[in-house]
């Protein structure tokens, strides 16, 4: 079974790209220091890897 993280987002999206804003909103990360939790796949994985300079992961 895949582990559970939990994300949040540590800095704004503004000024970064459309593709990185399109990522965050996918996983949920919608306003600053709210978190979300989520099960590791390699889908979120590969999209967490995107825009790890904007998130904070946490391994539950």
């Amino acid at each position: 079974m895949a582990k559970p993280i939990e994300l949040s987002l540590i800095k704004s999206p503004i000024g970064r790209p459309e593709k990185h804003r399109k990522i965050l909103r996918a996983l949920g990360l919608t306003k600053m220091h709210r978190p979300v939790a989520l099960y590791s796949s390699p889908q979120i994985l590969g999209a967490v890897r995107k825009v790890i300079h904007l998130v904070k992961v946490v391994e539950r």
